[in-house]
């Protein structure tokens, strides 16, 4: 396979912004001068401890050690090669690729062909959805509220009846029988290959960053034997325990709102109910129950980290909605964000809401919203009798565990007076019960929690990796530090001449000495990515540390005051240079006769230094 021409790969990565690819999957916020933060995508974790510095094409974890560059996150997170991870952006920003010996560019394959697959997909549904047979999927859209602005907004189309009719048309574009089997489009049968959707109404499910990964397909037809629902399969860019249909969509306003807050939905007219009512910040599941995956996902996107954000869920009022909500109540300690849930009058659905009552009423139903642990405590109390004794024994045995599972202090002697309340019993005797229920709890082994990424700890065995946070606290360990983190960050700012001087003596921590070679040996500083390049030089186990000193946020108030105290670092690391080199001299001296022609060399040498250090030591 040809391969793109180096220039190419460093044009490319030069005019890609690094903080808007990753914002398109994590909320990021400031994190000091030229940095941002937010949940690593890489590993669960509850506080941000995932930084990107976009003046350099940097990120890094301070959590589990990732980094890279725009291309290995691509490559990480879409699972494509450093080609596709290329060509993708290349395509982003309109720039044509050129490849070495002349080559052509290259059949995309694996993951880039899905992609492509799907995409045509949504055009040739789409255009279905035009034609005369179409007309029972219009009318049921109408039905529902659903305009053809609606329609368009969503990308809904429509997979005509018959077996190959789309396999036809999309071999007709040069996909291949193998590609469509691979994105779930066509299924195989004893009679061979055809369509999976078929006399149906199709949503295109997109991820976070828009690119359709699979389909849903409702069923029109009285003599469709298949499920009301089917979704594409897994495939190896559809995983349906982390996708969740309308984020796309609802991802900016999720990451704006104040307080940030994300709707839970059940189904794909209820998305796009509340996106037309108002609640653009409305996402479902596809197909599964809302899940640990789905968590990780809105988490990225919602920089649940303060505990100010809101998750609402809205379930259907019947018994299947009901226990939907309590699965979902499950999983709650895994959100930072306050949890609620919200049922509609009647048990409406978001979009028969919306069809009965209008627009207003759908945006009310989030007023309606009352928290998750009240709604569970709610939903045990309401299999009991609470007329008689027996009944409200029975319900706090069964209520009090959830009230022992709240994690704030602060709230849970609330919710053990709400539950005394509903109950109609004593306080104390409530309280000794979620005690005892909470005691019960920690006999029982705790959930655990999902690893961290495989090169988190295993840099090198047996020896503990070197972070910012393990440095000793001393003067001389703070200005090596210092320089180092100034040139990675802003070396290319600042005088080159006084920033190689400063980098060519040894340091005294090993660590920052391994880290000096690596960026002492870069010599062309002022080219973009060069710092990067610095750090994947450094020998393990000490790349991370370099990392870190590239991405921490640098003690200054903005850029101007950051370039300068870099500038003042290195001055300052020349002076320790020269009088570590006076001292020697000094010593030096003692050893050789002063008339001889080396004493007057070291005489000379010393007087050099003397100015020298003056000169610095003013400027």
């Amino acid at each position: 396979m040809p391969r793109i021409r180096q220039s190419d790969v460093d044009e490319v990565k030069s005019r890609t912004n690094i903080g808007d690819i990753i914002a398109e999957r994590v909320a990021l916020k400031s994190a000091g001068v030229g940095s941002l933060k937010g949940l690593c995508p890489f590993h669960d974790e509850k506080s941000p401890s995932f930084h990107v510095r976009p003046q350099v094409g940097f990120y890094h974890c301070f959590g589990c050690g990732e980094s890279g560059d725009v291309y290995s996150f691509l490559r990480a997170m879409d699972h494509v090669s450093f080609t596709e991870a290329v060509e993708r952006l290349a395509g982003r920003i309109g720039y044509t690729l050129h490849y070495e010996d002349g080559g052509a560019a290259p059949e995309n394959s694996g993951r880039s062909r899905l992609y492509a697959a799907n995409s045509a997909a949504v055009e040739y549904f789409r255009a279905q959805l035009l034609t005369p047979e179409a007309e029972t999927a219009r009318r049921f859209l109408g039905e529902r509220g659903f305009d053809a602005g609606a329609a368009a907004h969503f990308g809904v189309g429509y997979a005509p009846r018959g077996w190959e009719n789309m396999m036809k048309a999309l071999t007709a574009q040069g996909f291949t029988r193998e590609e469509l089997l691979g994105a779930g489009l066509v299924s195989q049968g004893q009679r061979g290959v055809y369509d999976r959707f078929r006399g149906r109404l199709i949503w295109p499910i997109r991820d976070v960053t828009g690119q359709t990964i699979g389909f849903g397909a409702r069923k029109l037809y009285e003599d469709d034997q298949g499920p009301k629902y089917l979704n594409t399969p897994e495939t190896n860019i559809y995983k349906k325990a982390q996708v969740l249909y309308g984020l796309d969509l609802a991802k900016r306003d999720i990451s704006r709102g104040d307080p940030r807050r994300v709707v839970v939905v059940e189904g794909y007219t209820d998305v796009m109910a509340c996106h037309l009512a108002g609640v653009t910040t409305a996402i479902a599941t596809c197909g599964t129950a809302f899940g640990a995956e789905h968590i990780k996902v809105l988490r990225r996107v919602m920089g649940d980290d303060s505990g100010a954000g809101e998750v609402v869920f809205t379930f259907d009022g019947d018994e299947a909605g009901q226990k939907a909500a309590l699965r979902a109540f499950t999983e709650d300690d895994r959100f930072n964000a306050q949890t609620f849930v919200a049922v509609a009058p009647d048990g409406l659905d978001p979009c028969d809401l919306r069809l009965q009552r209008g627009d207003a009423a759908v945006r009310a139903l989030m007023d309606t919203k009352v928290p998750m642990f009240e709604f569970a405590i709610d939903r045990k109390l309401s299999g009991f009798d609470l007329a008689t004794v027996e009944g409200q024994v029975g319900a706090l045995r069964a209520a009090a565990p959830i009230v022992a599972e709240i994690r704030d202090q602060l709230l849970r002697p609330g919710y053990e007076r709400v539950l005394a309340r509903r109950l109609g019993m004593n306080p104390t005797e409530v309280s000794a019960e979620v005690k005892r229920a909470a005691r019960g709890a920690r006999t029982t082994p705790a959930r655990q929690e999902p690893a961290a990424a495989p090169n988190a700890e295993a840099e090198s065995p047996g020896l503990a990796p070197v972070t910012l946070a393990s440095l000793p606290r001393s003067a001389e360990v703070a200005m090596e530090r210092g320089v180092l983190m100034g040139a990675l960050q802003y070396g290319h700012q600042v005088d080159q001449e006084m920033l190689t001087r400063a980098l060519e003596a040894p340091f005294r921590h090993p660590a920052l000495e391994t880290i000096r070679e690596a960026v002492a040996a870069v010599s062309d500083r002022t080219k973009a990515g060069w710092a990067m390049d610095a750090v994947n030089a450094v020998r393990e186990p000490y790349r991370s540390l370099a990392g870190e000193l590239l991405m921490a946020p640098f003690p200054a108030k903005d850029e101007e005051g950051a370039v300068a105290s870099t500038a003042d670092l290195t001055r300052r690391m020349i002076v320790r240079h020269l009088e570590h080199e006076k001292n020697e001299l000094l010593g030096a001296v003692q050893r050789v006769p002063a008339e001889s022609d080396g004493g007057r060399a070291l005489r000379m040498r010393l007087r050099d230094i003397d100015v020298e250090r003056q000169r610095f030591a003013e400027s």
